[in-house]
C-alpha cells in the first residue's frame, strides 16, 4: 500500500513543479510560497475535519508536536528555496536537483534513525546523486 502512496506522491510532486513554475511567473517566490502554503493548510485541515480524524489530535504528545513543528519549519524552508529556484531556473533542472532530498533522506535515515541500508537503496541513491551532478555540472 505504501508504494502506491509513494508513486502518487511522486506524480503530484511532478505536477506541483509544473504548476508552480506557471504560478510563479512574474511573482515573487515568497509570495507564491505563501499562497501555496495557505492552500495546503486548508486542504489538510479540511481532510481531517471531514474525515472525522479531528479527534485524533488528542493522540499527539509533546515529542510528536516538537518533531512535527521542526518538520514544518524544514518544509517551509524547503518550499521557499524551491520556489526561489523555480523563479529563476528551469523546472527540468530544478526538480531533479531538488530530488537530491531522496539521497539526503537515505543518509539521514541510516545515521539518525538507524535504518538498515541494502544494496538496492545504496545504488538507487547513488544514481540520484549521479543524475543531479550531471545537471549541476
Amino acid at each position: 500500500m505504501w508504494k502506491w502512496y509513494a508513486l502518487l506522491s511522486a506524480f503530484f510532486a511532478a505536477l506541483t513543479a509544473i504548476l508552480a513554475k506557471l504560478g510563479v511567473k512574474g511573482v515573487n517566490g515568497n509570495v507564491a510560497t505563501a499562497v501555496r502554503t495557505l492552500v495546503v493548510l486548508c486542504l489538510a485541515w479540511g481532510i481531517i475535519l471531514f474525515s472525522g480524524e479531528f479527534r485524533d489530535l488528542r493522540t499527539l504528545n509533546k515529542s510528536n508536536l516538537i518533531f512535527l513543528i521542526l518538520s514544518g519549519i524544514a518544509t517551509g524552508l524547503s518550499w521557499i528555496c524551491y520556489f526561489k529556484a523555480l523563479q529563476y531556473g528551469e523546472v527540468s533542472k530544478v526538480a531533479p536537483i531538488d530530488k537530491l532530498s531522496v539521497a539526503f533522506s537515505i543518509i539521514l535515515a541510516f545515521v539518525l534513525l538507524k535504518e538498515p541500508m541494502d544494496t538496492k537503496t545504496i545504488v538507487g541513491g547513488l544514481m540520484i546523486v549521479g543524475g543531479s551532478l550531471v545537471i549541476l555540472l
